[in-house]
């Protein structure tokens, strides 16, 4: 009987243990949160800093006619010129025109999908804040960025490189870029949150949001 009892007592240790342990959160890179890389050609890479140049003024043209704009002798002359140079380099202007596209959408999908393994999870991510609403001296709702100076002494990162956490609770900050350790569970939810620098605001997009559970100094 005792030791049947013993059993039970185990068991139950176990089933009471088992949430708390599949509610610990993973720790995760930013590298995490990229989605999986789609290997694509980009023929731009192979050209010289000249094509590149004939190539972009060439479509500037090209488009701006297609748009209505009336294209004079000159210029006629001028894409006729740029077109023959480029095919005697062995290059297709239209060709490449058409896989601009497909590179664009290629990096945007890179910049700004998630990485759909993560969403749903819990999750624990370091980083630094940049504050977006204060309530006192607690921030209640920031973005959560991979590197000190990121959205206003650099360009923002990708949209899937930022995390918009909101944290009822607030934590309290000491100016910009705090470095924190921040807990919850990640969501994918593409945003456009609006920040305040000196010389005007600027608009950051954003791919994850996340309620924290917890902030906590990065130690």
């Amino acid at each position: 009987m005792k030791t049947f009892s013993t059993a039970v007592a185990t068991a139950l240790t176990v089933i009471c243990a088992f949430p708390v342990m599949a509610a610990d959160p993973q720790q995760v890179s930013w590298v995490d949160l990229l989605p999986e890389e789609r290997p694509y050609h980009d023929p731009f890479l192979e050209m010289e800093y000249s094509q590149l140049g004939d190539l972009a003024r060439l479509f500037r043209m090209e488009y701006d006619a297609e748009e209505g704009d009336v294209m004079d002798e000159a210029t006629k002359a001028e894409t006729i010129e740029i077109r023959t140079r480029l095919e005697e380099q062995g290059l297709d202007p239209d060709y490449l025109f058409k896989q601009r596209e497909i590179v664009m959408n290629q990096r945007r999908i890179a910049a700004t999908e998630p990485n759909p393994d993560l969403i749903g999870k819990s999750v624990r991510l370091p980083g630094y804040i940049l504050p977006l609403e204060m309530e006192g001296q607690k921030t209640v709702e920031f973005l959560l960025v991979p590197t000190v100076g990121a959205c206003i002494h650099t360009p923002p990162p990708p949209a899937n490189q930022i995390v918009l956490v909101n944290y009822a609770e607030g934590f309290e900050v000491d100016g910009f870029y705090t470095p924190v350790w921040i807990s919850g569970e990640m969501q994918a939810q593409s945003q456009t949150s609006s920040i305040y620098l000196v010389d005007g605001d600027t608009d950051v997009e954003t791919t994850y949001v996340l309620d924290a559970l917890s902030v906590e100094i990065y130690e």
